[in-house]
């Protein structure tokens, strides 16, 4: 079982690493030096999914850091990442950056959320311990 921080670490790298090869010709350029330009066409088939996948991946791995405070997000991941995907493949690919930069801010949003979570959390346990002393 992975701890929270090598799947921190896991998400982080694979959404960098899907993200550079989305939004920029290094992997266009890869494949054209392999002779692998027939796949190019493609990418965005299975590079978008990848990035969100990834990206879902921080998102649970920033749940787990936070000390699980909660319900599990692991389902309400799964469809934001089926939906985005869906999503990207039904406008083709038209708001692709736009769409990402949404979820991008979405995660960041939830990592806010359990950050503030996890403080709400220790100045109450703060504050209990001073009623009773």
């Amino acid at each position: 079982m992975m701890n929270d921080r090598k799947l921190l670490r896991t998400g982080s790298c694979g959404t960098a690493i899907a993200a550079i090869c989305c939004f920029t010709p290094a992997l266009v350029v890869l494949l054209g030096f392999a002779g692998l330009t027939a796949f190019v066409g493609w990418l965005d088939y299975g590079l978008f999914p990848i990035l969100f996948a990834s990206m879902g991946v921080v998102a649970y791995a920033l749940y787990l850091r936070s000390g699980r405070k909660g319900p599990s997000p692991t389902a309400v991941i799964v469809v934001a990442v089926v939906a985005l995907s869906a999503i990207l493949f039904w406008l083709e690919f038209r708001y692709a950056l736009r769409i990402s930069i949404a979820a991008a801010i979405a995660v960041a949003a939830y990592a806010y959320y359990l950050r503030a979570g996890v403080r709400r959390q220790g100045s109450r346990s703060a504050d209990t311990k001073e009623t009773l002393s």
